[in-house]
């Protein structure tokens, strides 16, 4: 199996889980770690583990398995190593915060849900319109006493 048919029956097992905002990063232009991130977001620990569970599975029964799986007990950022594709469930508020999207920024992302996720746009665009301002302290007036 291909890294890259292993990162869409990644992305369809987590799908399978109602995970949101699934997302495959294309990796390979950029680094020699790995070929691709699915990441995905989802609303509970039992829920990220279930989509872990799912990804497993179907993985497992495509002939894949995982080399190393982290955070499954937590349930807050579960990640599943398959060396040339890593998937990583998040939940919303630790994806927003770890921000794999931006970090990863060159990299060429398909949207399995045929629409970015809602924190990605905003990101995109201030990161990409705005300017740098730099806001200059307040200049305190010295007072003397008469």
């Amino acid at each position: 199996m291909t890294s890259k048919s292993l990162a869409k029956v990644i992305a369809q097992a987590a799908l399978s889980k109602k995970a949101h905002d699934v997302t495959i990063l294309d990796l390979r232009k950029l680094t020699t770690m790995t070929d691709y991130f699915v990441v995905c977001s989802v609303d509970s620990d039992t829920q990220a583990r279930a989509v872990a569970d799912a990804v497993k599975n179907e993985t497992l029964d495509k002939g894949e398995s995982t080399v190393r799986k982290e955070g499954y007990s937590e349930g807050r950022w579960v990640l599943l190593d398959y060396v040339d594709v890593v998937a990583h469930v998040f939940h919303k508020e630790t994806r927003e915060f770890y921000n794999l999207e931006k970090l990863w920024g060159d990299a060429k992302f398909e949207y399995v849900n045929d629409e970015p996720p809602a924190p990605a746009p905003k990101r995109a665009k201030a990161a990409a319109g705005a300017k740098k301002t730099v806001k200059k302290p307040a200049v305190r007036k010295k007072t003397t006493k008469e």
